[in-house]
C-alpha cells in the first residue's frame, strides 16, 4: 500500500485502506505546538508505548507524568501476555509492507533502547525457524512465495534460507529428528517482555518520572497548554481509548508460558498449521511462550480447551521434551486494532496525540512508532512515517472523521 523511495526520502504520507490510498494534508492554518525545552508531557496508559514514551522524554530533559489505569507490573497491558518477538519477514505474512520496514527499524533499535535501561533485559537476534509437516507443504510453498514477494519490497531484509535435513539440523538438532526440512529467517529477534516493562518501570523512577498507578485518566481530564496544565497530553490507552476512537477493536490471543529444562530449542520456532501458523518463543531458563490464537473478540475470558490442546500438541510435534514441561501459566489478552489493522498517530483537539492501534506487532514496531512521535513531538512532522506508509493525522477536522 502506498510507494517507498527511503526511509530518507519523505513524501505525501497517507492513509490508506484496502488498495486504495489517498493523501492526507497536514493542518497548516494552526502552528504545531513542538516541544520547548523542560516541556511538561503527560502521558495516559503505561503499556509499552507508554513506557518508552515516558523514558525518551524524561531522557530529553522533559517533566513527564503517567496516568495507568492498572498497575507497575501492567498485567493488563496486552505487552505483558505478548510474545515479543520482533520477526518483520515472518510476520509479513499478516503485515504489510510498511509495517515489515518497521520491523527492520526497531530491529536495530531495541538494542539501543534496551541498553541504558536500570536492568538488564533478554534480547535475541539468531533469526526465525520455520518448519512444517508433510501435509503442510502445500501451505508453507504459498508461505515462501510471499516471503519472496516482500523480500522484494523491503530493502536490507537478510535472505531466508531453504533448508534440508541437515540445514535443520545444523540449527535445532532435536527438531531435524521429526522435520526434514524449514526455512531459516536470519536476523530476526525477540525480547523478554516482563523483563523489558519492568526495566522500563525502574528507568522512570530514575528518571524522575511521576507514575499514578491505578489512575484511569482521559484525555477530557485535562486542558493542555493551559496554566497549570500540561503542554502535552500523550494518549497510549490501547484499548482503554475506545470511548475517544470507536474504531478500535480487540483481537483476542491466547498464550502459554511453559518451564521445559529439557527443551534445547534456541531460537524462535513457528509451525506451519492449517489454520494459523504456531510459533515457540525460547526465553531465558528453559522458559518458553507459545501462541498462535488470533480471533476477532473483545473476550478477555480464560482460554478454550481446543487453541490450549493445539498449542501445547504443536509444542511436543516440534520437541519432545515438552512432554515433562510444566504449565506455569495461560493467559489471554485482546490487542488493541483499528479497521485497516495499522497503527496510527492523530491529533483530534489541541495538544492531545493519540498513539494506537499495534494490532499483533507491539515489540516489533513499538520502537518505529517512539522514534516517529517524537519527530511528531519535536519537529511537527516525521521524516519517518512515509516510508512506514503510517497513517500520520494532524489535521484536527481530518482525524475526527477518521
Amino acid at each position: 500500500m502506498g510507494s517507498f523511495n527511503s526511509i530518507g526520502a519523505p513524501r505525501a504520507p497517507v492513509l490508506s485502506f484496502g488498495c486504495l490510498a489517498w493523501p492526507f494534508i497536514t493542518d497548516t492554518m494552526h502552528t504545531f505546538p513542538t516541544l520547548r525545552s523542560s516541556s511538561r508531557v503527560t502521558i495516559l496508559g503505561a503499556g509499552l508505548m507508554g513506557r518508552l514514551l515516558a523514558v525518551e522524554l524524561a531522557r530529553q530533559g522533559h517533566a513527564v507524568e503517567v496516568h495507568e489505569a492498572g498497575t507497575r507490573a501492567a498485567e493488563g497491558a496486552a505487552a505483558y501476555v505478548a510474545a515479543a518477538m520482533v520477526a518483520p519477514l515472518a510476520e509479513s505474512i499478516v503485515a504489510e509492507p510498511g509495517v515489515v520496514r518497521m520491523g527492520v527499524h526497531s530491529l536495530a533499535r531495541w538494542p539501543e533502547l534496551l541498553a541504558p535501561l536500570a536492568a538488564p533485559v533478554y534480547f535475541q537476534h539468531d533469526g526465525t525457524l520455520i518448519l512444517w509437516h508433510r501435509q503442510d507443504a502445500p501451505e508453507a510453498a504459498r508461505m515462501r512465495l510471499k516471503f519472496e514477494q516482500t523480500q522484494g519490497l523491503v530493502p536490507g531484509l537478510p535472505r531466508m534460507q531453504a533448508l534440508d535435513s541437515a540445514g535443520v539440523a545444523a540449527l535445532e538438532p532435536t527438531a531435524a529428528q521429526r522435520f526434514h526440512q524449514g526455512l531459516y529467517l536470519p536476523g530476526e529477534g525477540q525480547l523478554d517482555n516482563r523483563q523489558a516493562l519492568a526495566a522500563l518501570a525502574a528507568t522512570m523512577d530514575q528518571l524522575g518520572v511521576v507514575t499514578h498507578w491505578g489512575s484511569a485518566r482521559r484525555p477530557a481530564d485535562f486542558t493542555p497548554g493551559q496554566a497549570g496544565q500540561p503542554d502535552w497530553v500523550l494518549d497510549c490507552r490501547g484499548l482503554g481509548a475506545r470511548a475517544q476512537w470507536p474504531q478500535l477493536r480487540g483481537l483476542r490471543g491466547e498464550v502459554v508460558r511453559l518451564h521445559a529444562p529439557d527443551v534445547t530449542l534456541q531460537r524462535p520456532t513457528r509451525i506451519v498449521h492449517p489454520r494459523y501458523p504456531i510459533y515457540i518463543a525460547p526465553k531465558e531458563n528453559h522458559l518458553f511462550v507459545i501462541g498462535a490464537t488470533e480471533i476477532e473478540s473483545d473476550d478477555m475470558s480464560p482460554a478454550s480447551v481446543r487453541s490450549t490442546l493445539e498449542l501445547l500438541s504443536a509444542a511436543y510435534a516440534v520437541h519432545p521434551g515438552f512432554a515433562e514441561a510444566r504449565i506455569l501459566e495461560i493467559s489471554t489478552h485482546c490487542r488493541p486494532t483499528l479497521p485497516d489493522n495499522l497503527p496510527a498517530v492523530r491529533v483530534v483537539q489541541d495538544r492531545v496525540l493519540e498513539v494506537n492501534g499495534l494490532y499483533r506487532h507491539g515489540f516489533m514496531i513499538a520502537p518505529a512508532m517512539l522514534d516517529v512521535v517524537m519527530q511528531v513531538l519535536n519537529t511537527g512532522q516525521s521524516e519517518l512515517a512515509p516510508g512506514f506508509d503510517l497513517s500520520l493525522q494532524l489535521d484536527r477536522e481530518a482525524a475526527l472523521h477518521t
